[in-house]
C-alpha cells in the first residue's frame, strides 16, 4: 500500500496577494493548453461562448484547422518546447493549463516527468516573462489516492498510487514553488473524476452496466464521486477570474457521492436494465492484472487488465467541495442522475452503448 504523504503547508491565506493582484473583470485573451482533450476542449467551448478571445495550444497542426474554423486562434507547440510556450503566451491574461500525459502504456517515466512535472514550471516561467495575470494549473484529486477518511478536502493526505498520480503531485508542488519564486499568480484545481457527453474514460462502466456485463469486484461499498464536465469548466473559470483564488488549491467536484453499488444501480436505472446483482472476489483479478502488466508493458502492448482498474472497485474517492463553494461561489448545477442520463444518451447516439 502506498504510504500517506502529509499535506505541505504551501498555501496562502484566501486573501493573500490581493494587494498585488488586480481583480479580473472578465479575462482578456485566454490560453488553453491541452485544448484537444476532453476537458480542455470543453473549456475552450465555454470561453468562446462567453465571448472571450481564446487561443489554443495544440501539438498537432492538423487538429488546428478545425479549431481555427470555429474562430479559435491556434498556437502549435508542446509543454517541452519553451519557445512554443513563449509564443503561445503573448498578450495572454489567463492560462488554463490542462495539458498532461494521462496513462499511456510503454512510456518511460522520464516522459511523464517532462510533461507532468517539468511542464507546468516551464509554463509558469514563460508566463512570468510574458506578464500573464493568472495561471490555473489543472491537477487531479488522484493525488489523494485512496481516501482513508472520506470525503477528502484539499488538506487531506497525499497518497498517489501510480506514475500518473505521482507526477501530477510533483508537478503541482513544483508549480507552486516556481510561481511563488517568480510571483506569478497561480491557482491549482484538482478535478474529481470527470464525465459527460464527449468523455470516453467512463465508457467501460456505462457500457458494461447497460449491456449487463459489469460485475462488481469486492463489496462495492467504496465511495465514488464524479464531476460533470459543464460544472468542471465553470469551476475552473471561477478559479481563473476570482481574486480570492490566487495562492489557493480547490477541489472541483460534486455534492453527490455514493457507493459503487449505488452508482451502478443508478446507471442501470437510466439504461433501463437490471444490474447483474452479483459480486466477484478482488484478489484473482489483482493477480491477473499484475501478470498482464508484467507481460505486456515491456513490449508496449496495452494490457487487457490493469491493477488500477481492479483498484477502482476498492478505493474510496469522495470529495468535499466546501472550499470552492465558499471562496469561489462554485455551485454545481448538473445532478448526478441528469448527468448520467445525458452521458448515456451521448454514448448511444455515438453507437458505443
Amino acid at each position: 500500500m502506498t504510504n500517506s504523504i502529509s499535506q505541505p503547508q504551501h498555501e496562502q491565506p484566501a486573501d493573500a496577494f490581493l494587494a498585488t493582484v488586480p481583480p479580473i473583470n472578465g479575462p482578456g485573451r485566454v490560453l488553453v493548453t491541452g485544448a484537444t482533450g476532453f476537458a480542455g476542449s470543453a473549456m475552450l467551448r465555454a470561453c468562446v461562448s462567453r465571448g472571450y478571445r481564446v487561443r489554443a495550444l495544440v501539438r498537432d497542426a492538423a487538429k488546428a484547422k478545425a479549431l481555427e474554423a470555429s474562430g479559435v486562434e491556434v498556437a502549435v507547440g508542446n509543454m517541452k518546447d519553451t519557445g512554443s510556450l513563449a509564443r503561445a503566451l503573448r498578450d495572454v491574461s489567463v492560462v488554463y493549463h490542462f495539458a498532461s500525459i494521462f496513462r499511456e502504456i510503454g512510456l518511460p517515466p522520464e516522459e511523464f516527468r517532462s510533461v507532468n512535472v517539468e511542464g507546468p514550471s516551464r509554463l509558469i516561467i514563460a508566463a512570468s516573462e510574458s506578464g500573464v495575470g493568472r495561471v490555473v494549473h489543472i491537477s487531479t484529486v488522484g493525488v489523494h489516492g485512496d481516501v482513508e477518511h472520506p470525503p477528502a478536502t484539499e488538506l487531506s493526505p497525499f497518497r498517489p498510487g501510480d506514475i500518473y498520480q505521482r507526477t501530477k503531485l510533483e508537478g503541482e508542488q513544483q508549480a507552486i514553488a516556481t510561481a511563488a519564486r517568480l510571483k506569478v499568480p497561480l491557482t491549482v484545481v484538482r478535478p474529481a473524476p470527470m464525465y459527460g457527453p464527449g468523455d470516453r474514460r467512463m465508457l467501460k462502466l456505462f457500457a458494461g452496466v447497460a449491456h449487463r456485463r459489469f460485475p462488481i469486484l469486492g463489496s462495492g461499498d467504496a465511495l465514488f464521486s464524479m464531476v460533470h464536465i459543464d460544472d468542471l469548466v465553470e469551476g475552473v473559470r471561477l478559479a481563473g477570474e476570482s481574486p480570492f483564488a490566487v495562492g489557493r488549491t480547490f477541489i472541483i467536484g460534486s455534492d453527490e457521492y455514493m457507493s459503487l453499488n449505488a452508482l451502478v444501480s443508478l446507471v442501470a436505472q437510466e439504461a433501463g436494465v437490471e444490474p447483474l446483482g452479483f459480486h466477484l472476489p478482488v484478489w484473482p483479478f489483482w493477480v491477473a492484472g499484475a501478470l498482464c502488466e508484467g507481460v505486456c508493458a515491456p513490449f508496449g502492448i496495452e494490457p487487457p487488465l490493469y491493477r488500477r482498474r481492479v483498484a477502482f472497485f476498492t478505493k474510496s474517492r469522495a470529495f468535499d467541495i466546501t472550499r470552492a463553494r465558499t471562496e469561489l461561489g462554485y455551485a454545481p448545477k448538473v445532478s448526478l442522475r441528469e448527468g448520467v442520463r445525458s452521458t448515456l444518451k451521448w454514448y448511444r447516439d455515438a453507437g458505443w452503448v
